[in-house]
């Protein structure tokens, strides 16, 4: 039994890896990345968009390979809406936290079919 649940969670791990993903670009030193991680990381796991769009963070000089990018990335933090890796929308900079929820919001429902809850 506990091998057939062993199996299924295997199987079941390429699937949460090709769900949609925040992917924040960042780097040592960023001071936008600390304003952003003191006033919104606490809290977004724990929103409906973050439970949605999960983050996943990455490194501007170490951007892995199974993210397929429009375009470069050029500032931290760059946010990069995610969907099996392939990029369908970035914010690039942090506007701060009464910015930050509208965009990420209007990104994910015009790129991911989000709905925010209530709406």
């Amino acid at each position: 039994m506990k091998r057939m649940f062993a199996v299924l969670a295997a199987l079941m791990l390429p699937i949460a890896a090709a769900a949609t993903e925040l992917v924040m670009v960042e780097q040592p030193g960023c001071v936008w990345c600390a304003r952003w991680d003191a006033e919104i990381a606490p809290a977004y796991p724990k929103t409906a968009e973050g439970r949605f769009a999960p983050l996943r963070r990455v490194d501007l000089r170490a951007i892995p390979d199974d993210l397929t990018l429009d375009r470069r990335v050029r500032f931290t933090p760059t946010f990069l809406l995610v969907d099996d890796g392939r990029e369908l929308a970035r914010i690039e900079g942090y506007p701060g936290a009464d910015f930050f929820w509208p965009l990420l919001g209007d990104m994910l429902a015009t790129h991911a079919g989000y709905a925010a809850p209530g709406n």
